[in-house]
């Protein structure tokens, strides 16, 4: 018997958290022997480091595109 507490209200609070179901990613690891844990601070700064660095590049290679025309010719012949 927990302490403050009668017999009825701790088996009622015991059945309704079995009632709930883990919806989602929880859920489907329920029953798995791994664990999902979130990304720490500097993976997620890698990440996004590497994200806006190939965002840039993919800017800097668009501009290339429409002003230089020899880029032009060499992205269409390569494209054949």
């Amino acid at each position: 018997m927990v302490k403050g507490f009668s017999d009825n209200e701790v088996k009622n609070n015991t059945q309704n958290t079995q009632i709930k179901e883990k919806k989602g990613l929880a859920g489907f690891l329920k029953g798995k022997k791994f664990t999902y844990t979130l990304p720490g601070k500097k993976q997620i700064n890698i990440f996004g480091s590497i994200v806006i660095g190939l965002n840039i590049i993919l800017v800097l290679l668009v501009i290339l595109y429409l002003k230089n025309q020899e880029f032009h010719d060499f992205v269409f012949n390569l494209g054949r």
